[in-house]
C-alpha cells in the first residue's frame, strides 16, 4: 500500500479556540490512524545537517523551512491513493483547528 508523509502545522492558540467536541473528534481520528499502523509524533526542535561533498559535518539549530504556522507534528500513513490520504487527514487536529496538513506521497528511492 502506498505511504504518505504528513506535516501538520498549527498554532496552540488556534487549537485552544477550537470547540472541545471538534478537538476530541480530531484526536479520535489520530487514534484511528495509529490503530491502522500510522507512525505519528509531535515535532521537536529541528537540527539542520550538511556534509558538502563528504568534507565534514556542519549542524545548525533550527528549521530550514519556514512557515507562518509552527510545525506541530508528522505522520507516516498508508492509503490506497492521494485522495484517500487526504480524506484520512482531513479530520486530524491540525486540519480542524485552523491549521493545515501537508500530504506528501512517499516514493521509494532507487
Amino acid at each position: 500500500m502506498p505511504k504518505f508523509i504528513t506535516i501538520g502545522y498549527g498554532d496552540p492558540a488556534d487549537y485552544d479556540r477550537t470547540p472541545k467536541a471538534v478537538r476530541d473528534a480530531a484526536h479520535a481520528q489520530d487514534a484511528k490512524l495509529r490503530s491502522e499502523g500510522a507512525l505519528m509524533g509531535i515535532a521537536g526542535t529541528p537540527v539542520q545537517v550538511r556534509n558538502p561533498e563528504g568534507s565534514g559535518i556542519d549542524t545548525r539549530d533550527g528549521p530550514f523551512m519556514s512557515s507562518t504556522l509552527p510545525v506541530a507534528g508528522f505522520a507516516v500513513i498508508e492509503a490506497a491513493n492521494l485522495a484517500e490520504a487526504i480524506e484520512k487527514v482531513s479530520a486530524v487536529p491540525c486540519a480542524v483547528a485552523h491549521g493545515v496538513v501537508e500530504v506528501w506521497p512517499l516514493e521509494e528511492a532507487p
